[in-house]
């Protein structure tokens, strides 16, 4: 299994049964890798708006999962109404 490295924001007006049911889908994507490290960000302001929005709730999310599964991340990722942007990375482990 490879590591890997998720950033992804939602809007801050969302609720937490929302942001709940977003990582909720993200552990069953990732089904058969670990979890290794997630980190609430928090409230960040955005570069630029981003539909109608100039802030963003971030949350940074550190994995092992075997490649074939990012796709389907991806592609979970892409189709949430919720997230606005995310971003996977393939992470160096440190040894």
């Amino acid at each position: 299994m490879k590591a890997y490295e998720l950033l992804y924001f939602v809007d801050p007006a969302s609720d937490e049964a929302t942001r709940a049911a977003i990582m909720k889908r993200i552990e069953v994507a990732i089904e058969g890798g670990t979890v290794d490290n997630v980190e609430d960000w928090g409230r960040r302001k955005l570069a630029y708006d981003i539909d109608k929005l100039n802030e963003g709730d971030y949350t940074l999310i550190n994995f092992h999962a075997d490649p074939a599964q990012i796709a389907e991340l991806d592609r979970v990722l892409r189709i949430n109404d919720a997230v606005k942007r995310h971003m996977v990375v393939c992470r160096e482990v440190k040894e």
